[in-house]
Protein backbone atom coordinates (compact mmCIF):
# COMPACT_ATOMS: atom_id res chain seq x y z
CA UNK A 1 0.00 0.00 0.00
CA UNK A 2 1.34 3.20 -0.74
CA UNK A 3 0.90 5.72 1.94
CA UNK A 4 -1.15 8.95 1.63
CA UNK A 5 0.39 12.74 1.03
CA UNK A 6 -0.70 14.48 3.96
CA UNK A 7 -1.38 18.09 2.82
CA UNK A 8 0.15 20.49 5.82
CA UNK A 9 -2.05 23.21 6.32
CA UNK A 10 0.19 26.61 6.81
CA UNK A 11 -1.32 29.59 9.28
CA UNK A 12 -0.38 32.57 6.95
CA UNK A 13 -1.49 34.53 9.80
CA UNK A 14 -2.94 34.57 13.10
CA UNK A 15 -4.69 37.29 15.38
CA UNK A 16 -7.01 37.43 18.40
CA UNK A 17 -10.08 40.07 18.84
CA UNK A 18 -11.97 41.26 21.45
CA UNK A 19 -14.89 42.86 22.40
CA UNK A 20 -17.37 43.19 25.69
CA UNK A 21 -16.79 39.64 27.61
CA UNK A 22 -16.39 37.65 23.82
CA UNK A 23 -12.37 36.71 22.48
CA UNK A 24 -12.14 35.59 18.81
CA UNK A 25 -8.93 33.47 17.43
CA UNK A 26 -8.11 33.83 14.03
CA UNK A 27 -6.15 31.51 12.46
CA UNK A 28 -5.43 32.66 8.41
CA UNK A 29 -5.47 30.10 5.55
CA UNK A 30 -5.21 30.33 2.02
CA UNK A 31 -8.10 29.24 -0.07
CA UNK A 32 -11.08 30.90 -1.26
CA UNK A 33 -12.87 32.72 1.15
CA UNK A 34 -14.85 30.00 3.26
CA UNK A 35 -15.20 31.50 7.13
CA UNK A 36 -15.78 28.45 9.52
CA UNK A 37 -16.66 29.57 13.06
CA UNK A 38 -16.75 27.18 16.07
CA UNK A 39 -16.66 24.42 13.14
CA UNK A 40 -19.73 25.77 11.31
CA UNK A 41 -20.24 28.13 8.58
CA UNK A 42 -20.34 31.77 9.38
CA UNK A 43 -23.71 32.37 7.74
CA UNK A 44 -25.33 29.23 9.54
CA UNK A 45 -23.23 30.34 12.94
CA UNK A 46 -25.05 33.87 13.06
CA UNK A 47 -28.15 33.27 11.28
CA UNK A 48 -28.31 37.38 10.94
CA UNK A 49 -27.01 39.34 7.53
CA UNK A 50 -26.12 42.29 9.25
CA UNK A 51 -23.66 40.25 11.92
CA UNK A 52 -22.22 38.24 9.18
CA UNK A 53 -21.59 41.69 7.27
CA UNK A 54 -20.03 43.03 10.30
CA UNK A 55 -17.71 39.87 10.11
CA UNK A 56 -16.66 40.44 6.45
CA UNK A 57 -16.25 44.28 6.68
CA UNK A 58 -12.15 43.61 6.99
CA UNK A 59 -12.01 41.53 4.29
CA UNK A 60 -14.41 43.46 1.75
CA UNK A 61 -11.97 46.92 2.99
CA UNK A 62 -9.06 44.84 1.78
CA UNK A 63 -10.52 43.54 -1.53
CA UNK A 64 -9.49 39.54 0.17
CA UNK A 65 -12.74 38.34 0.24
CA UNK A 66 -11.92 34.91 -1.96
CA UNK A 67 -8.46 34.79 -0.84
CA UNK A 68 -8.03 33.43 2.25
CA UNK A 69 -9.84 30.84 4.34
CA UNK A 70 -10.43 31.68 7.69
CA UNK A 71 -10.57 29.11 11.02
CA UNK A 72 -11.84 30.79 13.64
CA UNK A 73 -12.99 29.77 17.45
CA UNK A 74 -15.14 32.31 19.43
CA UNK A 75 -16.09 32.05 23.41
CA UNK A 76 -18.16 34.63 25.69
CA UNK A 77 -20.29 37.13 25.27
CA UNK A 78 -23.52 37.10 22.65
CA UNK A 79 -23.37 37.85 19.18
CA UNK A 80 -22.91 41.29 18.64
CA UNK A 81 -19.58 40.57 20.90
CA UNK A 82 -18.69 37.77 19.26
CA UNK A 83 -18.83 39.38 15.78
CA UNK A 84 -17.25 42.35 16.85
CA UNK A 85 -14.19 39.92 18.18
CA UNK A 86 -14.71 38.60 15.50
CA UNK A 87 -13.88 41.57 12.69
CA UNK A 88 -10.94 42.78 15.31
CA UNK A 89 -9.51 39.36 15.38
CA UNK A 90 -9.20 38.96 11.25
CA UNK A 91 -8.24 42.79 11.04
CA UNK A 92 -5.30 41.85 13.24
CA UNK A 93 -4.65 38.26 11.30
CA UNK A 94 -4.22 40.01 8.07
CA UNK A 95 -1.62 42.77 9.47
CA UNK A 96 0.50 40.29 10.84
CA UNK A 97 0.38 37.91 7.03
CA UNK A 98 1.10 41.75 5.36
CA UNK A 99 1.59 45.07 6.92
CA UNK A 100 0.64 46.85 4.09
CA UNK A 101 -3.02 46.48 4.84
CA UNK A 102 -3.04 48.50 8.29
CA UNK A 103 -3.75 51.69 7.18
CA UNK A 104 -6.88 50.30 5.07
CA UNK A 105 -8.03 48.68 8.45
CA UNK A 106 -7.16 51.48 10.75
CA UNK A 107 -8.76 53.75 8.66
CA UNK A 108 -12.29 52.20 8.70
CA UNK A 109 -11.53 51.45 12.45
CA UNK A 110 -10.80 47.59 12.49
CA UNK A 111 -7.97 47.24 13.74
CA UNK A 112 -8.81 49.49 17.39
CA UNK A 113 -10.51 47.24 20.68
CA UNK A 114 -13.88 48.71 21.39
CA UNK A 115 -13.18 48.66 25.12
CA UNK A 116 -16.76 49.28 26.18
CA UNK A 117 -18.18 46.71 29.12
CA UNK A 118 -21.08 46.63 31.07
CA UNK A 119 -20.70 48.27 34.23
CA UNK A 120 -20.71 46.76 37.35
CA UNK A 121 -23.65 46.36 39.85
CA UNK A 122 -23.21 48.12 42.82
CA UNK A 123 -24.22 46.88 46.35
CA UNK A 124 -27.42 48.45 48.05
CA UNK A 125 -29.12 48.93 44.56
CA UNK A 126 -31.02 47.11 42.36
CA UNK A 127 -28.56 47.66 39.29
CA UNK A 128 -25.35 49.53 38.05
CA UNK A 129 -27.21 52.66 38.59
CA UNK A 130 -30.96 52.16 39.38
CA UNK A 131 -31.55 53.43 42.81
CA UNK A 132 -34.07 51.72 45.24
CA UNK A 133 -37.24 54.34 45.08
CA UNK A 134 -36.97 56.79 47.69
CA UNK A 135 -40.10 56.78 50.19
CA UNK A 136 -40.06 60.39 52.35
CA UNK A 137 -42.69 58.97 54.61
Amino acid sequence: MAKKEVKKVVDLGHGVGRRKTAIARVHLREGEGKIIVNGRDVDAYFGSPMLTFIVKQPLQATDTVTKFDMLINVVGGGPSGQAGAIRHGISRALVSHDEAYRPVLHANGFMTRDSRMVERKKYGQPGARRKFQFSKR
